[in-house]
């Protein structure tokens, strides 16, 4: 039975990666920080299926502790203040973990068993201010928030100990990947949230930032499936994964509308409250390489990915409001 490490277990992606792990069976041991405000929810309903430790990408000695005691064979590395507009908020914190969190751990996998395959979870943020349309794994960076800014030194960290040390260590450009497990705080769930909160009755407007701001959104349970095929090829490398469409905020609006016959633009309010600092336009990405090399493409296309997430957040609001 193999065995892999999870950091972020709590979270979307490594709530559906432990899912899909679990089925390919796997062996998983999923990392969370000591936290009063820990929650769970994501993983209750196969959390009796893996074992759960503690440990801190802020901690190295919980790292080789956790290494040491577990020999996973892969090591998922999926943990970071993943926010960006909270990146702004708090910088220096998210360039300790999302950033210098990368660091601890490579230094933990030479440090404890450099035969361990390591997955890094890259992002298209790294793309910010684009350089080309699309981005491909050859695309310049030029983030755009302090979150970008930890993300590609990740990403290059990563690079440099596979090639200084020999790792067997991967990262993985995602472009955006949302879901039903998606937190609220995000635009995609705080929209689909919304329309549910608005068809039931509970709202009457939504408020929002940049309605022009486009990107290239996939659905998680695809991204994570691509994480996996990384970490089984014979050689390490670097690969984007995205759908290649780009949508505005504003299409999604209309689409996530659509699932309850009702118009957007009745509900929709544009707030200055929500526009970032400085912004990134249009993501949209190339995964040739992992169609090619890995076999890769995505199942869920975006309109079907709106229906999942509004049909979710319904049925969850019926549920805690007795309707």
């Amino acid at each position: 039975m193999p065995k892999a490490l999870i950091t972020g277990i709590t979270g979307q992606d490594g709530s559906y990666l432990a899912e899909f792990l679990l089925e390919k069976g796997y062996e998983v041991i999923g990392m969370v920080r000591r936290s009063s405000t820990i929650n769970f929810s994501r993983i209750q309903h196969f959390q009796d299926q893996i074992t759960l430790v503690s440990g801190d990408l802020l901690d190295q000695g919980s790292l080789i502790s956790i290494l040491q005691e577990h020999s996973p064979e892969e090591v998922y590395n999926l943990a970071a203040q993943s926010f960006v507009p909270a990146s702004w908020k708090q910088p220096v914190f998210t360039g300790n973990v999302t950033a210098l969190g990368v660091t601890r751990m490579l230094e933990a996998i030479r440090t404890v068993d450099t035969s361990i395959r390591f997955y890094q979870a890259s992002s298209s943020e790294m793309f910010g201010k684009v350089r080309e349309v699309p981005q491909n794994e050859d695309t310049p960076f030029y983030p755009r928030s302090p979150y970008g800014v930890a993300k590609v030194y990740g990403h290059w960290i990563t690079i440099n100990y596979r090639e200084s040390y020999g790792l067997h260590a991967t990262s993985g450009i995602l472009f955006n990947h949302e879901s039903p497990r998606r937190g609220l705080e995000f635009v995609t769930r705080k929209v689909t949230d919304g329309v549910a909160k608005i068809k039931l009755g509970l709202a009457d407007e939504l408020r929002l930032g940049n309605l022009d701001s486009r990107r290239d959104w996939g659905y998680a349970g695809d991204y994570v499936r691509a994480m996996w095929m990384m970490l089984q090829q014979p050689a390490p490398d670097d690969y984007v994964i995205a759908t290649g469409e780009t949508h505005s905020i504003r299409e999604m609006c209309e689409a996530a509308f659509e699932c309850v016959d009702l118009d957007w633009q009745e509900y929709v309010k544009q707030d200055p409250r929500f526009m970032r600092p400085a912004e990134v336009d249009l993501l949209v990405g190339d995964a040739g390489k992992a169609k090619r090399v890995l076999g890769w493409e995505p199942r869920v296309s975006f309109r079907k990915l709106m229906q999942m997430m509004v049909d979710a957040d319904v049925a969850l609001l019926r549920r805690e409001n007795g309707l």
